[in-house]
């Protein structure tokens, strides 16, 4: 069941005659005392035998599992996120996460689990290891936002030591520090099962970042890696030395994510000297850095001769008119495999937009194109009102949508974008569509987001 529980209908937008509490939905009001069945029923159970509370929210997840499975679906996801404002929630902790995990313990229908933004701490950690030990058709595992700490991670990095099934685990945004990241990084030279790990967020050491380099030259089975936003001192960017060398001789890696690592022109250079030898990396994210037009001569270059690099992701960098004419010269006349794009808030003016914009018309390949949080001009507006009229530039690929006021063409922005909805879900609509997760749909590592 890969759905999030946002997907209700749009609220009225008559307000009401008087002031009202939120409406409480039937599933929330039912007696908990009566269980209609299956997991629900089993639930129930295990709430009575360790006099725990039974929750609604739960109970009402389990009876859409219920559904599913009585449909004969498998492969389900069990999604107790909680983070969801359109419905009552309340956090699922560590002894509600044991009974989450005896509930999953050899049930073949479902392989994901989903408890991203709960409070299971490193109590829930601990069951969650043991789940990782004792459940064989685990696949997907979302642990993300959780207070897991250093001695959480230890747990759930040993669990991965002979563990042979799961594919994808998201940590992302629990403080396991330097000291759990070392263990995520030993548990890599032990693993050949894992394809997709995400520690971003989770307040890495230079030492655990230097080590995830090191165990990935021998590594051949990760194929996506997240390492946003580790806590990094000095201007030596050891890091990104680290990582480019990795590059060189990893022909495995397929995604890498180093958002927030402090990257420089020096830095840059690294990596495009080890992307002329890579030849597997598909998706490289550089956003939030220090990159100015100077780092983009030597991406240009790459761009020329690279034939794998389809989604470069450099927002919220610095690389101004100059970068983008480099950018849009090798896309105009050599580059033919780069899809999306992403030069969001690089201080770029309409010098450079435009560049950009004449670029995808020589360009057959590059569909996607995000510019927001530039400067825009009058050409810039007219360039890309332009590309998007004549289809040669669709409305879902780039986050700007033009209209015109007293005969003047302006841009509003659009939420679109190469990875929109990697922290959070929308309250209503698709939770994981194309066009606002395109980095993920053009290069689809894993089977989940």
């Amino acid at each position: 069941m890969q759905r999030s529980p946002q997907q209700a209908g749009p609220e009225s937008r008559t307000p009401p005659s008087a002031p009202s509490a939120t409406p409480t939905p039937a599933w929330a009001a039912a007696d908990c005392s009566e269980p209609i069945g299956g997991l629900q029923e089993y639930y129930y159970e295990l709430c009575m035998e360790k006099s725990q509370e039974i929750k609604p929210f739960i109970l009402h997840i389990l009876q859409e599992v219920d559904e599913e499975i009585e449909k004969g679906l498998v492969g389900i996801t069990l999604n107790v996120a909680g983070n969801c404002h359109l419905m009552p929630v309340e956090r699922v902790t560590g002894e509600d996460f044991w009974i989450l995990c005896r509930i999953l313990k050899n049930n073949p229908y479902i392989n994901g689990l989903d408890v991203r933004y709960n409070l299971i701490s490193d109590v829930g950690a601990s069951y969650a290891a043991k789940l990782l030990q004792k459940q064989h058709n685990l696949i997907y595992l979302n642990l993300m936002f959780n207070d897991i700490g250093p001695e959480g991670g230890e747990l759930i990095a040993k669990a991965l030591h002979k563990n042979t099934t799961l594919k994808h685990l998201r940590m992302t945004g629990n403080k396991i520090e330097n000291k759990g990241g070392m263990f995520f990084a030993a548990m890599l030279q032990v693993n050949s099962s894992l394809e997709k790990l995400d520690v971003g967020d989770c307040d890495l050491g230079m030492q655990s970042v230097i080590a995830f380099a090191t165990v990935l030259t021998q590594n051949q089975t990760i194929k996506g890696l997240n390492l946003n936003r580790p806590i990094l001192y000095g201007e030596q960017e050891e890091s990104t030395v680290h990582l480019g060398h990795m590059l060189k001789g990893n022909q495995c890696l397929v995604e890498l994510h180093m958002c927030k690592h402090d990257i420089k022109n020096c830095g840059m250079k690294q990596l495009c000297d080890a992307l002329y030898l890579n030849r597997s990396l598909r998706y490289l994210d550089v956003s939030c850095n220090k990159i100015t037009q100077d780092g983009m001569v030597c991406l240009a270059d790459v761009l020329k001769s690279n034939t794998t690099l389809e989604v470069i992701d450099l927002s919220f960098n610095r690389i101004e008119n100059a970068g983008a004419n480099y950018l849009s010269d090798a896309l105009a006349s050599h580059n033919r495999t780069l899809k999306a794009l992403s030069v969001v808030s690089n201080n770029i003016e309409g010098e450079g937009l435009v560049a950009l914009s004449q670029s995808m018309k020589t360009n057959p390949t590059l569909s996607n194109i995000y510019i927001w949080g530039n400067k825009f001009d009058e050409a810039t507006r007219v360039a890309y009102s332009d590309l998007i009229h004549m289809g040669r530039l669709k409305s879902d690929n780039t986050d700007v949508e033009p209209f015109v006021v007293d005969g003047h063409v302006y841009l509003a922005e659009v939420s679109n974008g190469l990875k929109r909805h990697c922290y959070w879900t929308p309250g209503y609509g698709e939770a994981c569509s194309p066009s606002s997760n395109a980095g993920f749909t053009l290069v689809p590592v894993g089977q989940y987001l």
